[in-house]
């Protein structure tokens, strides 16, 4: 539907809205001055009751989900109120000619009472929905504008292509090649024991602080992951077993 279509349809809503509310004008006012409202009041109960319907009119069309169906449910309650009003008007002659003053609305008093107790807290229950139907308006917000302070997920970022401009591609890190194969060290295929043997028969007479993972490595050719694990074996077993004193040459023993 175009703009104008839109506009003519409002424009005809708010004209019928506008009669049926002159039409229920006079039976409003009728039965506000039996229960005892003044020439002011009365002049003014209209707007409580169709006002109110008009209110809750504008919220249906405005509010979402739940506040929608508040908005609904006022709507009708309000309608049918004023629809039983009129009613009542409507089969009270005497309430036709605008000048009666506290009347009975219902020959039966329990009706009567009833009646009486809708006319009266129709204004009451304006200030109520009213107030909090204007709450709901205010506080709505729509879907589309909805806020933007979140973060895209990962899965709702654009694509970025895959060739870049010229200076793009000049600042871009370049990627070390890999490694010949000839050149990659070859300590993944010897295990720990195998390194372990080398090593103890390397290091016999190293003393043990010089049982270092570097040392280690450069002497038997092992990766930095065998050779501190075979450092920690070398020291634990100098350790448990302590050195030997040394024994003389054959050259000091003769001369002693």
């Amino acid at each position: 539907m175009n703009r104008q279509a839109k506009t003519l349809l409002v424009g005809a809503l708010v004209a019928v809205v506008a009669l049926a509310f002159r039409v229920s004008w006079n039976a409003q006012r009728d039965i506000a001055r039996t229960v005892g409202a003044d020439a002011t009041a009365a002049l003014l109960y209209p707007f409580v009751v169709d006002g109110l319907m008009a209110l809750a009119l504008v919220a249906t069309l405005v509010l979402t989900g739940t506040d929608r169906k508040f908005a609904l449910r006022v709507l009708a309650g309000y309608t049918a109120a004023s629809l039983v009003l009129n009613y009542v008007h409507g089969l009270v002659p005497a309430l036709h000619n605008g000048t009666a003053g506290r009347m009975q609305l219902a020959d039966w008093a329990p009706a009567n009472w009833s009646l009486v107790l809708l006319a009266t807290s129709l204004p009451v229950g304006s200030i109520f929905f009213g107030s909090d139907l204007v709450a709901k308006i205010l506080h709505h917000r729509p879907a589309d504008t909805a806020p933007i302070a979140e973060a895209p997920t990962p899965a709702a970022l654009p694509v970025v292509p895959a060739v870049l401009s010229a200076p793009e591609a000049k600042a871009a890190p370049r990627r070390r090649p890999a490694k010949p194969a000839a050149t990659m060290p070859t300590s993944g295929r010897r295990s720990v024991d195998d390194v372990l043997a080398d090593a103890r028969t390397a290091t016999a007479d190293w003393p043990v602080t010089e049982l270092t993972a570097d040392r280690i490595r450069t002497t038997v050719k092992c990766g930095a992951g065998h050779a501190r694990t075979v450092r920690d074996v070398l020291r634990a077993e100098r350790a448990t077993t302590p050195d030997l004193p040394a024994v003389p040459a054959e050259s000091e023993a003769v001369a002693a």
